[in-house]
């Protein structure tokens, strides 16, 4: 399996676990390969909790099972797969950042390198710098510049939203109303400065 970065797990988590809550056969490597070895060390130790407990408490019927906390191996995958989900999704925005990094550092490293090695066969600054940006063409690259850090911040701004909905969507009844309370709040608050500064002819600041 290729390497994922923290922008393709949450995804790929998500598909494995509808998978598992749907009850389709997923191989145990399979469950693991998209888990850090503390999840997977955590998940382990509740499945021994587990046989523990069926050792020491025998239950009867289903109602039994229940009553004593019992659960199945697909159970214990599933609680695993949506604590890791959770922590993916927290870490999303995190994750963006850090590959919106490399990807401007790798595009610093090709042109300097494309730059430095023209100048030393005794190009001019302007060739040189030529020479490096048809480099970071060819890579696909652009060169790190003011253009450059505005897509990254819509891009940035563009994770915040999607986090911000996410939280939304889980929220309870009441939490999303105290939330919706709050944000009325606050465009009634905007609304009153835009006001008071158009009566006084005060610019923003």
């Amino acid at each position: 399996m290729p390497k994922l970065d923290g922008t393709h797990l949450p995804e790929r988590l998500g598909q494995r676990l509808a998978d598992l809550k749907a009850g389709k056969e997923v191989a145990i490597r399979d469950v693991k390969a998209l888990l850090s070895d503390e999840q997977i060390a955590a998940m382990d130790a509740a499945w021994a909790e587990q046989q523990a407990l069926r050792k020491n408490k025998r239950a009867r019927t289903k109602e039994e099972e229940q009553a004593f906390g019992w659960k199945t191996k697909r159970e214990i995958y599933i609680e695993a797969y949506e604590r890791a989900l959770n922590e993916a999704n927290d870490l999303l925005l995190e994750a963006y950042q850090e590959r919106l990094d490399k990807a401007e550092l790798r595009a610093a490293k090709i042109y300097l390198d494309a730059y430095f090695s023209e100048k030393d066969e005794g190009k001019e600054a302007y060739q040189a710098d030529l020479a490096a940006k048809n480099e970071l063409k060819r890579a696909h690259l652009e060169k790190v510049d003011a253009a450059r850090m505005n897509a990254r911040d819509k891009e940035v701004w563009a994770m915040e939203d999607a986090i911000r909905a996410e939280i939304r969507k889980n929220m309870t009844p009441d939490e999303l109303e105290q939330l919706e309370l709050a944000e009325e709040h606050e465009r009634a608050l905007a609304s009153s400065k835009v006001k008071t500064r158009a009566k006084t002819g005060k610019a923003y600041k």
